[in-house]
């Protein structure tokens, strides 16, 4: 059982007696495991002095126990897939929480019992504040690198028009160095599989016989590799486009000033509309409120299309 319930008494003759008390009633009837708390003789003041002091620690004991449960929180979202093992991870001055109430030290150094209770307060407020900004900024951090980490995976699963392609060429896959031969890639569909091979030699000339190899391929087509003298690159582009392969270079354009009630509407109708482009995205939740690279973005969101936030009060100067 993890409650614990921390109680004072007054003593009688001497603090043993009021303890060994306790002990008759309680834990030799199996009612409780009793450990003495040792608090070291405190500037306890006048009595006016203890009854100001009450309310702010009152609030003090409200806002550490608030940090303490974000940080157990935190700490178990962190471990996710083992978040039976947060309370492992839980420790004080590098013990386990039981063992750290049940054999409690002041700690003299943090805070000396020369000074007064005010003083100590305001240095225990002060070191929690401190908690907390480092938390946040902790937070912050990892939900970032976790947010790009996650929009890497996306686009390292998602489809051969969006994903990027640096782990899936090679060198070996092009003709490098050369004065006049360069390799291209181009992204057919699947059913234009036998049209490619039957015509890629043919769309301009001075392309490499035989030089296409598939690289990969995924549910919608497939990357070709074809290779071909520099001076024709253009012309092979053109023709290509115009029997539909390669990677979409031809792209619109298109403003959209959102209705700020509506933003999230918005967005489901452009996921709908552009979901053909990308499998993966069209099944992620995607957050409106998040954004990729850009003017004033935050790369922690991916969509199947291109995507730009503007925020045209960056340019406000009033």
């Amino acid at each position: 059982m993890s409650e614990y319930w921390l109680i004072s008494a007054p003593v009688d003759k001497s603090n043993q007696q009021i303890w060994e008390r306790m002990n008759t009633v309680t834990e030799k009837a199996s009612l409780s495991n009793n450990y003495k708390f040792l608090i070291p003789e405190l500037k306890v003041g006048t009595l006016d002095s203890l009854v100001g002091l009450s309310d702010e620690l009152g609030k003090l004991d409200t806002f550490v126990e608030g940090i303490v449960k974000k940080l157990a929180q935190y700490t178990a979202d962190i471990m996710e897939d083992s978040k039976d093992k947060a309370q492992e991870n839980l420790l004080a001055n590098g013990v386990d929480l039981h063992r750290y109430v049940t054999h409690f030290q002041w700690d003299m150094a943090k805070y000396p019992i020369k000074q007064s209770l005010q003083n100590i307060t305001e240095v225990i407020a002060k070191q929690i504040s401190q908690i907390d900004t480092d938390l946040k900024s902790r937070a912050m951090t990892y939900n970032n690198t976790k947010g790009n980490l996650q929009n890497l995976e996306r686009k390292a699963v998602g489809s051969l028009l969006t994903r990027t392609l640096a782990d899936i060429v090679n060198k070996e896959d092009f003709v490098l160095d050369s004065e006049y031969l360069t390799t291209l890639l181009a992204f057919v569909p699947k059913s234009n599989y036998i049209s490619w091979q039957k015509t890629y030699e043919s769309l301009s000339d001075m392309v490499v016989p035989r030089s296409t190899k598939m690289i990969i391929e995924d549910t919608e087509g497939a990357l070709f590799t074809v290779t071909l003298f520099k001076k024709t690159v253009d012309e092979f582009k053109i023709r290509a486009r115009e029997n539909k392969y390669g990677l979409p270079v031809n792209f619109q354009a298109m403003l959209l000033q959102p209705n700020k009630k509506t933003m999230k509407r918005l967005r489901d109708v452009l996921n709908a509309l552009f979901k053909h482009l990308d499998e993966v995205a069209a099944a992620s939740t995607i957050d409106a409120n998040m954004d990729i690279p850009g003017l004033n973005v935050n790369q922690q969101d991916y969509y199947a299309y291109v995507y730009f936030k503007i925020d045209i009060d960056l340019f406000n100067f009033k």
